[in-house]
Order: structure tokens, then C-alpha cells, then sequence
């Protein structure tokens, strides 16, 4: 049975948040620090979108939001590989959250 695109993201901020929750924010660098709060933030965002992607009434809405949703995991997905390059996450985690996030894009309309 294929998983909602709801479900899906919440299982990708999971995993995303399971390996953040290990980082002291603050005893990052500031550049880090507004990596990891910044994807913090869009992943919640994600959430929230295709949450509304999956309660809308109209196809327009729908629509709309699933535009939204792409929009942002894309941006997700730039955030993980912006990470990457502290070391937040290893090459295996970038090519794992990003095949999730493709699926997810596949899933909304």
C-alpha cells in the first residue's frame, strides 16, 4: 500500500530531526546554526503543505498546494545537500533523503 504524501514527509523530518537533535546549536558556527534552523523550519513547513495538499476540497487548491509542497522539499533537499557540506550529513544520508524527497515530489499530483 503506497504511503501518503503527509506520512512520507513526516518520516523524512524524522529521520532529518534524529540526526539534527545530536547537534548543540550553540556551539555551531553561525553559518551551520542557520543551516540547521533554517531546515528545521522548511521541514515543518512541508508538513504543514502537504497536510493541506491532502485536505483540500477543490482540485485548484489542491493544485496550489501541491506546487507548494514541491517548491519547498526542493528546497529541503538544497538545505540537506547545504548540510552535507559541514559534515551534518554523510553522502549515504544525502542520497537516502533525497530519493525519499523525489518520491514524495511523485506523490502530490
Amino acid at each position: 500500500m503506497e504511503q501518503s504524501p503527509f506520512i512520507l514527509v513526516k518520516r523524512l523530518e524524522t529521520q532529518v530531526r534524529a540526526t539534527l537533535v545530536a547537534l548543540d546549536l550553540y556551539n555551531l558556527p553561525a553559518d551551520e546554526r542557520k543551516v540547521v534552523k533554517s531546515l528545521r523550519s522548511l521541514l515543518a513547513d512541508s508538513r504543514l503543505d502537504t497536510r493541506d495538499y491532502e485536505l483540500s476540497e477543490t482540485r485548484d487548491e489542491q493544485l496550489r498546494y501541491a506546487k507548494q509542497a514541491k517548491e519547498r522539499l526542493d528546497v529541503v533537499r538544497k538545505h540537506i545537500l547545504l548540510a552535507s557540506e559541514y559534515n551534518i550529513f554523510g553522502a549515504v544520508d544525502v542520497a537516502q533523503l533525497t530519493a525519499q524527497i523525489e518520491t514524495i515530489g511523485e506523490r502530490l499530483i
